[in-house]
């Protein structure tokens, strides 16, 4: 914290690099997660392509496309989808609008951040749990098997930022049950018999 000439507080934030791998291993992720919840939502709105491409065009960049107008008008039409399906299939078309968004993922230490990386997680996990009647156990176990399909390079950005925040109802629920898993997961080391986190 900064004091200006006038007296006034300063916040000084501190910003860190996100290089574009990084942002392709988020979205990698986001976009698997996606991809679980897509036949929730297909499955009520067959004739309705927006979550798909959203999902697709993720991908794309996800496999070394361009960041740009495409990725964002996805993540809106995704997102539009969302207000014509019942709710298990608009949390499917949330976790595709969040597979596209990831993308835009910002280099600062906030815990609000951390949605972008593991937002796509938490609505497929919801949008399981309500197809199957609002059972928060098939919820906790979708969510438990997105933490089984993270790599190392996508924990290294994650533990980059703050936890996740409190609040925002079910799927801040499964947004932090995910990131404690994921902050807490240990990975063989590449030159040695023992463990090590990264």
């Amino acid at each position: 914290m900064e004091v200006g000439q006038d007296g006034a507080m300063a916040t000084e934030v501190a910003e860190f690099i996100l290089s574009m791998e990084d942002l392709r291993e988020v979205v990698a992720f986001a976009e698997a997660c996606a991809q679980e919840a897509l036949e929730i939502f297909e499955a009520q709105r067959p004739d309705d392509a927006r979550p798909r491409h959203a999902i697709n065009t993720a991908g794309e960049f996800a496999r070394g496309g361009k960041r740009g107008k495409a990725l964002r008008d996805a993540a809106w039409a995704a997102l539009k989808a969302t207000k014509e399906a019942d709710a298990a299939p608009a949390e499917a078309a949330r976790a595709a609008m969040a597979a596209a968004g990831a993308a835009y993922l910002h280099p600062l230490p906030n815990s609000t951040q951390v949605k972008h990386i593991l937002g796509s997680a938490a609505h497929a996990a919801r949008a399981a749990e309500l197809a199957a009647g609002d059972n928060h156990a098939i919820g906790d176990e979708r969510a438990t098997k997105a933490v089984r399909q993270a790599t190392p390079a996508l924990v290294d950005v994650l533990k980059r930022y703050p936890a996740a925040p409190a609040g925002g109802g079910r799927i801040g629920e499964l947004t932090r049950l995910i990131d404690a898993a994921l902050r807490g997961r240990v990975y063989p080391c590449a030159h040695a018999g023992e463990d090590a986190e990264h």
